[in-house]
């Protein structure tokens, strides 16, 4: 196989870790393709090979049967998934491939991640030195293809399995649900400008009279003025304005003391009609602890959640409000970052002094 496949990776001989199980492949990497939900999968086996071909076989097929039903998920996206199956030393890997292949699920039986939420951060891995002959181990894998689902409107999850091992869900059935924007057919088109009107413009930008039009219109030449005609007797004239009509002359204009609603002088409120000038509305940026605060919208969610709840992790707020678990994780680590929440034990958090403090609780 072409060393391209890998263009980072050492090809010399490395040594093994002394405490690290040795990088074999011993187990076949099976392939469920669910094409339809009321009947079984049909099952594609791939068999045990070096590593560097068990990979890009496994790649190379879950690619091609994801297209095949429609998917659009890129054959680098799911490599970058497909490596990571070599942290689980290749026990028990299994891909399922739904929703038209727009779903594929990488799970396995290997040792598991404890800490899912930094495994989604970039430079973050447990890649040992055998590893590395085979991937490049730098924390980028999870994170670059999370990165790019969530671009186009998908998402990237990261759970435990039943008993061992992770289970990896890779997704764009939302993005692709939505479908492509519905064409603008329910506005009015725009009038269609005649070769009369195009010639007009083109008369005025060059400085010439417009050419006349092709039917008669109706000209209005201004009428001589006239005088109006005086009753008799005359009336005496009024103050200030004097109308020249028929009709009696109008009363010279009285300006009037402005009056507010409720009949008080205009510059003397009552004490009991002040108003504020606004109604102050709570924002997410106050004062804690003599440090000024800034939450995120997301942020202001989690912590609203947690004025009705003891704690919250991001499965709790992901069945709230559906992004991902990895982004709901980073909204909480951030949230303990500024000392509002504090862990609890695993992913859960809890409010802190400071967080009751900026709820006003």
């Amino acid at each position: 196989m072409a060393d391209t496949f890998y263009p980072f990776v050492e090809n010399g001989n490395v040594p093994e870790d002394a405490d690290a199980p040795t990088l074999v492949v011993r187990q076949p990497a099976r392939i469920a393709i669910f094409d339809d939900a009321a009947a079984a999968p049909r099952v594609v086996v791939i068999e045990p090979s070096d590593i560097r071909n068990y990979l890009e076989e496994i790649t190379k097929t879950v690619t091609q049967l994801a297209q095949e039903q429609g998917g659009k998920i890129p054959f680098t996206v799911i490599r970058e998934v497909v490596e990571n199956l070599i942290h689980a030393y290749f026990i028990e890997p299994t891909v399922s491939i739904l929703d038209g292949g727009n779903t594929i699920r990488f799970s396995d039986q290997g040792p598991g991640i404890q800490d899912k939420h930094r495994a989604l951060e970039y430079g973050t891995t447990s890649a040992t030195t055998e590893m590395k002959r085979y991937i490049r181990g730098v924390g980028s894998g999870l994170p670059y293809a999370q990165q790019w689902l969530e671009d186009k409107g998908g998402s990237l999850t990261v759970e435990d399995n039943i008993h061992n091992g992770t289970v990896v869900t890779i997704s764009l059935a939302r993005a692709q649900s939505q479908g492509p924007a519905a064409p603008d057919v329910a506005y009015p088109q725009k009038p269609q400008v005649d070769g009369l009107v195009q010639q007009q413009f083109a008369s005025y930008a060059q400085g010439y009279p417009a050419p006349q039009q092709p039917y008669a219109t109706q000209q209005y030449a201004p009428q001589p003025y006239q005088q109006p005609q005086q009753q008799w007797p005359p009336q005496a004239p009024g103050y200030g304005y004097q109308a020249q009509s028929p009709y009696a002359p109008q009363q010279p204009y009285q300006p009037q003391a402005y009056q507010p609603y409720g009949g008080q002088p205009y510059g003397q409120p009552q004490p009991w009609q002040q108003t504020p000038a606004y109604q102050q509305v709570p924002q997410p940026h106050q004062n804690v602890g003599g440090a000024s605060v800034t939450v995120s919208e997301r942020g202001m969610f989690a912590l609203e959640y947690l004025r009705t709840h003891e704690s919250v992790g991001p499965r709790d707020l992901n069945a709230c409000q559906p992004l991902s678990e990895s982004t709901w994780s980073r909204v909480l680590a951030q949230l303990e970052t500024l000392g509002l929440v504090s862990k609890q034990g695993g992913q859960k958090r809890r409010l802190t002094q400071q967080g009751r403090q900026f709820l006003g609780i």
